[in-house]
């Protein structure tokens, strides 16, 4: 099996305290994995040290895919609504890691950006300012971006956080339609029912590994109790314990029946 991502003994700390505490692991190319978790669980932190965006405090990331074909959503409070850009100059952007900055732009991909506003639901907004949508149209917008990206990898951050059940329902199709292609997809969730519902394998965090595998056997009312459990336990005092650099070799994916309870 081709591992798109893997983890080795990850630890990430802020000021010398632990937000992730050695994971490890791998997401298989292909894979749709849902990662969950109480709220401060290291969630956000995992994708942005996927993306290579965090300093590690120990271990580290191995990715089998070139950088230029990740395509990584933050949450959608760290976007700038404010930029001064149209709505197809900004789907065109997917464009920039294989054009590069001064790489110019054929018609063939002025009509795979018409394309993809059109798949998100979003056709002749083209020329609309980005500042002039609604959070669910830019929403829409930037995983138009992403389909014009045509990204091996794609890291999405509470994609669907404060969504309308309409446009909610619009991305999860788009998701689906990248599983069905044989891409990564790694999604920061909080709705326990959409996890359940649609992705096949699910990573549940407390800063600590709880449990990682087939949805149905991570999201267990034990293994639920248990990451809120050990979130309301954490010492934000305590120091960063010492990495074991005996065995830097990453776990397999974990079931919940190999979780300690």
């Amino acid at each position: 099996m081709v591992n798109d991502v893997t983890l080795y003994n990850l630890t990430v700390s802020y000021r010398q305290h632990p937000a992730l505490h050695h994971i490890s692991g791998q997401f298989a190319s292909g894979s749709l994995t849902a990662v969950v978790g109480p709220n401060g669980s290291g969630k956000s932190t995992l994708l942005k040290s996927i993306m290579g965006l965090l300093p590690l405090g120990g271990g580290r990331v191995d990715l089998a895919v070139p950088r230029q074909r990740i395509a990584y959503l933050p949450q959608l409070a760290e976007i700038d609504r404010g930029f001064p850009i149209e709505v197809r100059d900004c789907v065109l952007l997917g464009c920039w890691p294989r054009q590069g900055a001064w790489g110019g732009l054929d018609a063939a991909q002025l009509a795979r950006a018409d394309a993809a506003l059109q798949a998100v639901g979003l056709d002749g907004f083209g020329r609309r300012p980005i500042s002039s949508l609604s959070s669910g149209q830019l929403q829409r917008v930037l995983f138009a971006r992403m389909v014009v990206q045509d990204a091996q990898l794609i890291l999405l951050d509470e994609p669907f956080n404060a969504m309308d059940s309409k446009t909610t329902a619009a991305l999860l199709g788009q998701v689906r339609q990248w599983h069905g292609q044989q891409r990564t997809v790694i999604a920061v969730l909080h709705d326990d029912a959409q996890v359940r519902e649609h992705f096949p394998q699910t990573l549940l965090l407390a800063r600590e590994l709880v449990a990682w595998g087939p949805t149905a056997q991570v999201m267990t009312d034990a293994n639920l109790r248990r990451a809120r459990a050990m979130a309301e336990a954490w010492d934000e005092t305590a120091e960063v314990c010492a990495i074991d650099t005996l065995d830097p070799m990453p776990v397999r994916a974990l079931s919940a029946q190999k979780v300690p309870a």
